[in-house]
């Protein structure tokens, strides 16, 4: 029978090498996991000549999200009515701008002239009530029927109508003037 089961070779031979091995059993991982924590703990850090402390940084570090970009509306303030560039930028341009599902065209005289002999209360109940691929109101149950026709003046007027814009009526006017105020 061969003796070579029997055999064990170490890389440790003496004692010295023993305690070195143990050591650096412990040492490592513990210096692996200090520079590990250092690493995740460091960030910037406030210093001397940083302006993180000026009032401006601490209002700006503590302001709510929401305040960033957004104007809020009064629900119970009267409503103001937009102007019709407006609304088309908001609601109709996405397929009024590109001509997607059949909308005619921005400023397109050619697409534009058969609706506009219609003539305008036409086109202002197809806008308000919708028609076709068009939903009511351009998709936006929240405008007002002015604002509405206020946008279709803007489009077809751009496709050669000579539309007068819509006249507001005075109690409507009133609360906007008073909310302009």
């Amino acid at each position: 029978m061969s003796d070579a089961h029997d055999e064990h070779e170490s890389s440790i031979k003496t004692p010295k090498q023993l305690i070195v091995a143990v050591l650096a059993g412990f040492i490592v991982p513990i210096l692996i996991i200090v520079l590990l924590v250092k690493f995740v703990s460091s960030s910037n850090s406030v210093g001397a000549g940083s302006n993180s402390q000026t009032p401006e940084a601490i209002a700006a570090r503590i302001s709510p999200v929401a305040n960033e970009g957004f104007t809020f509306v009064d629900a119970n303030g009267p409503k103001v009515l937009q102007t019709g560039e407006a609304v088309y930028k908001a609601a109709c341009a996405a397929c009024h701008g590109t001509g997607a599902a059949g909308a005619p065209k921005f400023g397109d005289a050619g697409a534009w002239g058969p609706r506009i002999a219609q003539g305008y209360d036409t086109v202002v109940k197809h806008a308000v009530e919708g028609l076709r691929a068009m939903p009511a109101k351009g998709g936006n149950p929240d405008l007002d029927n002015i604002e509405v026709a206020r946008a279709v003046v803007h489009m077809a007027n751009a496709g050669g109508a000579k539309f007068k814009e819509p006249e507001v009526k005075a109690s409507a006017s009133a609360s906007a003037e008073a909310s302009a105020k």
